[in-house]
């Protein structure tokens, strides 16, 4: 371990930084510095030295080379027991600098601005910080190299027990970090500046040629799908949304992987509404859904749709849980998990009676978010926009000779949200604002529509039919007139579809079309 006897900071992100100087000063480390950084500093009644001072040569170029100096360069790259090096910058007069404590412009966040033009993103590209960041983790075996705020607490408390030195083992491990930090960096640059240069929107114009994606660890899972199978949990740092991957465990045991993929499958059911909203979740899809005037009868109303397949499922509410939903969920039997917004007091209390009963706490939702869709294939990965289209009642098209009453306008845009959430094959019976049958992923969509009647135990009666993909033969009508369902919502678009049409006329069953498939795969 070697003593910091000298000390670099120049920081983008000022916050915790006073606790480390105070130590530096402590321990009489010199501090070099640069503009604001060197300004907070001083102003601490620290001492501070500015790198401009130090290297001789003025900050030019509007701030864009500050640190670009051999002075610099050399104190970090030189190696200590490297007899040569040593000679060398003695004969050039540079100094060692044991410590650099560096954090980047914000490219990210000011790219993420939906009006920042090019120029500003431009100069928000940090060339200075990068290079000593990479110069100094180079030379971790000798330097201490920190660009992650998060960190100061650790080194501050290395400082304290070494008399102002640190140890081997963080100094390679922050060296790490840094590679991590630049790579990701530029990768977010090249990601942006490769956006802006193309005027073809065709054919995926909005993803990168070369993607890099950076995950960070949340935690070590007991196993994945299977016990056979290792598998951790990662989240995505620059996504910021309502979801399981920012998500607050209040009570119960571990998360597994089945239940985190259910977890975010409920969620993202429940943003659909911004009226009550409660579903039922079984291997990712929903086998109840409901909205209604209070959370506590959309839970019931959820419940009823499929009370066998409920045993051991996942519960996704748009609301703070009270009391009554809580004492209907512990009446209804055995859950895994429960995720909504937040928790009254009375109903934390009968919840976590169960002991293995998992709570998870999102926070205030804002509805359905904007991200990607990412799924691995072997030795591949395949990325879209999500599915965040909404269809409106101006945007159906009535087809049939029957026109849906408005109760059914209603009943079918319910639906609709519905089945988007369902594995392909979906068909999606409800009866107002809850469904009361689901068939979910089979190899035709006759098949989904037998297995939503058989689930509905007769409710399909006066129901009606969300169906995720066209009918590409009227048999699936055939089984809908059988079965009592009055008004069907679809998207339309096969070669069929007049035959389809005209089997929903002779059924009486009214039809409309959104334009719109809405496959799960």
């Amino acid at each position: 371990m070697r003593k910091v006897k000298r000390a670099l900071i120049s920081v983008s992100d000022k916050a915790g930084l006073e606790e480390l100087v105070k130590v530096l000063n402590q321990f009489n480390v010199e501090i070099l510095s640069t503009g604001g950084t060197a300004k907070l500093i001083a102003g601490l009644g620290i001492p501070v030295k500015n790198v401009s001072d130090y290297t001789g040569f003025p900050e030019m170029l509007d701030g864009r080379v500050k640190t670009l100096h051999p002075k610099i360069h050399g104190g970090l790259l030189a190696i200590r027991d490297k007899k040569e090096h040593i000679e060398q910058i003695k004969k050039h007069d540079i100094g060692l600098i044991d410590m650099v404590v560096v954090n980047l412009y914000p490219f990210e966040k000011t790219v993420a601005k939906p009006d920042v033009k090019l120029e500003e993103a431009i100069e928000n590209i940090d060339i200075g910080g990068p290079s000593m960041l990479r110069s100094a983790a180079k030379n971790s075996r000798d330097v201490i190299v920190v660009c992650n705020p998060d960190r100061y607490k650790e080194v501050i408390e290395e400082l304290k027990k070494n008399d102002g030195a640190i140890s081997n083992e963080l100094h390679f491990k922050l060296g790490v970090e840094v590679f991590e930090k630049t790579s990701k960096y530029d990768a977010a640059i090249y990601n942006y500046l490769k956006s802006q240069g193309s005027s073809d929107r065709g054919q995926g114009k909005d993803f990168p040629d070369t993607l890099e994606l950076k995950f960070e660890k949340v935690q070590g899972l007991r196993y994945g799908e299977n016990p056979h199978q290792k598998a951790s949990f990662y989240k995505d740092k620059a996504v910021n949304a309502v979801g399981i991957s920012n998500a607050r465990q209040l009570h119960g045991k571990e998360l597994s992987f089945n239940n985190i993929i259910d977890l975010d499958a409920a969620l993202e059911i429940v943003k659909e509404f911004k009226e009550p909203a409660a579903t039922i979740i079984k291997h990712t899809n929903p086998c109840g859904t409901a909205t209604a005037k209070t959370l506590a009868e959309a839970y019931n109303d959820a419940l009823d749709c499929d009370k066998l397949s409920a045993f051991g499922s996942i519960v996704g509410l748009n609301r703070e849980v009270d009391f009554k939903t809580a004492e209907a969920i512990i009446n209804a039997g055995f859950t895994e998990c429960i995720i909504a917004p937040s928790y009254e007091k009375k109903a934390l209390d009968i919840l976590m009676d169960k002991k293995n009963l998992r709570l998870i706490e999102v926070g205030a939702l804002k509805g359905i978010e904007k991200d990607y869709d990412l799924k691995k294939v072997v030795g591949g990965l395949l990325i879209q926009d999500r599915d965040v289209f909404e269809v409106q009642e101006k945007d159906l098209k009535v087809v049939t000779k029957k026109k849906p009453t408005a109760e059914e306008m209603k009943s079918l845009l319910f639906g609709w949200r519905i089945v988007k959430h369902v594995r392909s094959n979906a068909i999606v019976l409800s009866q107002g604002t809850k469904t009361v049958g689901v068939g979910a992923g089979q190899m035709s969509r006759v098949d989904s529509m037998v297995i939503a009647i058989l689930k509905s135990k007769g409710l399909s009666k006066g129901a009606t039919c969300a169906s995720d993909a066209f009918f590409p033969k009227e048999d699936a009508i055939d089984e809908a007139k059988k079965a009592g369902i009055t008004s069907i919502i679809q998207p339309g678009g096969s070669i069929r579809d007049e035959y389809v049409i005209k089997a929903c006329d002779d059924a009486g069953i009214s039809m409309v079309l959104t334009g719109v498939r809405h496959f799960k795969h």
